[in-house]
């Protein structure tokens, strides 16, 4: 029997870091699944299949291969793409891709299997309305644009990716905007999520705010 944790939140609400910590704390497996849609635009990108060209999409489906290896590396194809998903080029495209309904359903499944059995925690735009509606605690963590584009430059630095704050925040804005109004699985707050605003709270607090939220939740 597995504990599912789900975190949903829009972009740079700083769900990968909180998640990451909290997994360690409560001994939970943590499951990126940002990055694994992050991985499938890359290699969109990088093969030039556009949107529209739903075949080629499924047939490079069929062959990928995505890794979550230790240190939160991420390799796709063998390759370590750790630093590469998180440059400005996969950010503008990941969300688009993320509404094609073969992706999801690819990922979704990939997703589903690596939970079975296990005690996880696994952070996104739709784990607790679409992948685990049925997820033991849902949390939904947010920030002011403007405290998430700060967040993330700051991220961006420890990985050496140069970026200005204005182009960072207006990337999360059009962003906010297209994952809240897309057709498929669009960002939204389960209506049984918990709500965290978490933009002045500082990241123990934030760890420590949704750690008693679970223990209270396995009581």
């Amino acid at each position: 029997m597995s504990f599912i944790v789900a975190i949903d939140g829009p972009a740079g609400a700083g769900k990968g870091t909180i998640t990451k910590l909290v997994g360690d704390k409560l001994n939970l497996v943590n499951i990126d699944t940002g990055a694994t849609f992050r991985c499938v635009a890359l290699c969109m990108l990088r093969e030039n299949i556009k949107i529209q060209e739903e075949d080629k999409i499924e047939d490079m489906l069929n062959k990928i291969n995505i890794e979550m290896r230790p240190n939160d590396e991420i390799f796709l194809n063998g390759e370590n793409v750790t630093k590469r998903i998180r440059e400005n080029d996969v950010n503008d495209f990941v969300s688009p891709i993320s509404t094609i309904p073969v992706v999801r359903n690819k990922l979704l499944n990939l997703q589903r299997n690596i939970a079975k059995g296990q005690n996880i925690i696994m952070e996104g735009r739709d784990i607790g309305t679409v992948v685990f509606p049925n997820a033991d605690v849902k949390i939904y963590l947010d920030a002011t644009p403007e405290e998430r584009a700060r967040r993330r430059i700051l991220q961006n630095k420890e990985k050496g990716i140069d970026v200005t704050y204005e182009e960072v925040l207006e990337n999360i804005k059009d962003r906010d905007k297209r994952d809240s109004t897309r057709k498929v699985a669009p960002l939204k707050r389960a209506e049984d999520a918990i709500y965290l605003d978490s933009t002045n709270l500082n990241i123990e607090q934030v760890v420590d705010k949704i750690i008693k939220i679970i223990e209270e939740k396995r009581k």
